[in-house]
């Protein structure tokens, strides 16, 4: 196992806080990444910034989301935050990378159940849709959830972790 994958098995199994988090976002998402990247930095996270790197109308998600997935993919951030204008296209392009687990979050139940039934290990949000408030409180929610590993979760994972498999010949 790679020290990255250990230390995040590990955080699960022990419930300990999440501390190194990843972030990306496009031009949809620019000014809510940066409000949030403030945010975590004042609570303590130490917070990845896989870009853009300024306001460009024209970029594309998959350049900044990608290697934001494969990065918490291999264990080299805890977990990922992905914002682009809707959530939609930053969920499609990370939930390709296999490992991760990516979901479009709008409400607090789903932030926390994500991660405790799922193992989700990437947030996507809509920069557009779903304000600097509710998104705070979202990740928040998010990066203080984590995996149950109930029996029944666990299964569910190795039928979808299966499928990757598959699908990847």
């Amino acid at each position: 196992m790679e020290s990255g994958q250990k230390i995040k098995k590990e955080n699960a199994e022990s419930g300990r806080e999440i501390k190194h988090i990843g972030i990306a976002a496009d031009h949809g998402g620019f000014e809510l990444k940066v409000q949030l990247i403030s945010a975590l930095k004042e609570v303590g996270y130490e917070v990845e910034d896989f870009g853009a790197d300024e306001l460009v109308i024209d970029d594309d998600y998959p350049d900044f989301v990608v290697p934001l997935a494969i990065a918490v993919a291999r264990g080299e951030v805890e977990r990922g935050l992905a914002i682009c204008g809707s959530g939609v296209g930053t969920c499609v392009a990370a939930n390709k990378v296999h490992g991760v687990r990516a979901a479009l979050i709008t409400d607090y139940f789903s932030a926390h159940q994500g991660v405790e039934d799922d193992d989700m290990n990437v947030m996507c949000l809509g920069g557009q849709v779903t304000g600097y408030s509710l998104s705070w409180d979202l990740v928040r929610t998010f990066l203080n959830a984590h995996f149950m590993g109930d029996e029944r979760f666990k299964r569910r994972l190795a039928k979808v972790g299966a499928l990757e498999k598959e699908m990847k010949r």
